[in-house]
């Protein structure tokens, strides 16, 4: 039997311990935190987890399950991270993962043997005992919203100056004066709920982004989508942003900056409440900034503010700290991977998770761990050379986006569900 160890028992990690487990390999998985859910695990001592007290989830229940283990009926249409935390261990519960997990524990190094066994160095973060262990493949799971990412400006801001990451409740910014960068699902949230307590939030946006309310006609959004897409694709996205527009405005409008891109170009915003902050008077749009002076902000508009706390929602690095930098590194650049998952050049080895969908994430992680379980079994094997394969790929990406790093990992949720499902048709 082969050994299989597992970083990570987030979404995508019990995915691929329980469908490793299904093809009969001996599952080692090792967790920082103290149970299962990583991201979604607010209160986790680890501090691993990025989101907020008020966090629900941007995708709907409708299009948010594992296949095996559906969500209950009576879940929220935009379930909390608490609901979600409980459907995770539900997961875990049914299929009896936890005997096959470690939690707190720490996988500090990973290497391939030359016989192309993985030897793992990790460590208890109770006992702090260092231990290394030999398997046969490793699956990577670990996530990549762990390692924020802070934009840089000239000057240096004397004020509380942190990242989303960091941030968990608008308490601590009761009557101050915050500016939040960033234009993405993390930004908005933050701007909403801060401005309910402070003294003033504003928000700066280098760029324009499409702002997609949750419901659309009684529909939730993503199933308002799905419903449009037996349209070629350049009139569906026409069509998008023309309902956006009809139904919320545009917004130029309201001081937001212009969207100058397709409503695909960066990654979906899907927030029902800013518009009505900054129409409320609650919320200040701001451009980009210029330079930090102490506790003043100056914006590329010649305007300038002082504010007490600059919350930075922009995003995080791919990291893998557990590689050696000239082994693997996918902090900068293109993504090498099939399926975002089977690299070109290392055997044994597979990425789940490793996706930034237009949708929700867990449903295409399932899909990858039965694929790559099936691969380690000789059961699938792709049609072609992998390095072509992956060239291909990244020639073809499901939609075109601005070239940020945050855009490498990019995947339509629904057509990447359907290459996978193709793939797996083939197995046996």
């Amino acid at each position: 039997m082969k050994k299989v160890a597992v970083i990570g028992a987030g979404p995508s990690g019990i995915a691929a311990i329980k469908n490793f487990k299904d093809q009969d390999f001996n599952v080692t998985a090792f967790e920082r935190c103290s149970g299962v859910g990583g991201n979604w695990r607010y209160n986790d001592p680890s501090g691993h987890s990025s989101v907020f007290e008020t966090t629900h989830i941007i995708s709907s229940k409708y299009t948010s399950f594992y296949e095996d283990f559906p969500l209950p009926n009576d879940a929220a249409d935009y379930p909390s991270h608490e609901e979600l935390l409980t459907y995770f261990q539900g997961y875990t519960d049914h299929f009896d993962l936890e005997k096959n997990i470690k939690f707190n524990t720490e996988v500090i190094h990973c290497s391939q043997e030359a016989n192309h066994m993985w030897k793992i160095k990790w460590k208890n973060l109770t006992t702090n005992e260092v231990k290394t262990d030999i398997f046969d493949a490793l699956v990577v799971c670990n996530g990549h919203h762990h390692e924020p990412r802070f934009p840089k400006y000239p000057g240096k801001f004397s004020g509380d100056y942190l990242h989303s990451h960091q941030y968990k409740k608008a308490l601590p910014f009761k009557d101050k004066k915050v500016l939040v960068i960033g234009g993405g699902n993390s930004a908005c949230d933050v701007a909403v709920e801060t401005a309910r307590i402070s003294k003033t939030t504003a928000i700066s946006w280098r760029r324009g982004y499409y702002l997609i309310p949750k419901f659309m006609f009684g529909l939730t959004s993503d199933i308002f989508a799905l419903k449009a897409r037996w349209l070629p694709r350049f009139l569906r996205l026409s069509f998008m942003r023309f309902m956006l527009e009809l139904i919320q405005g545009k917004n130029e409008d309201i001081g937001l900056p212009k969207v100058t891109n397709h409503i695909l170009a960066t990654h979906p915003t899907v927030n029902s409440d800013l518009y009505n902050a900054v129409r409320h008077g609650k919320v200040k749009p701001k451009c980009d900034i210029e330079k930090f002076e102490e506790k003043t902000v100056y914006f590329q508009d010649g305007s300038n503010e002082e504010f007490d706390a600059v919350i930075a929602c922009t995003g995080y690095k791919i990291k893998h700290s557990f590689f050696d930098k000239d082994f693997i590194n996918f902090e900068e650049g293109p993504v090498n991977l099939l399926h975002r998952m089977l690299p070109a050049e290392i055997k044994n080895l597979y990425f789940i998770g490793l996706f930034q969908p237009l949708g929700c994430i867990w449903p295409g992680a399932e899909l990858q761990s039965k694929l790559a379980a099936k691969h380690l079994n000789g059961k699938w094997k792709p049609k072609g050379k992998l390095s072509d394969l992956i060239q291909k790929e990244l020639q073809n990406p499901d939609v075109e986006q601005v070239e940020t790093p945050r855009h490498t990992i990019t995947v339509d949720d629904f057509s990447f569900r359907d290459r996978l499902k193709k793939e797996l048709s083939r197995a046996s």
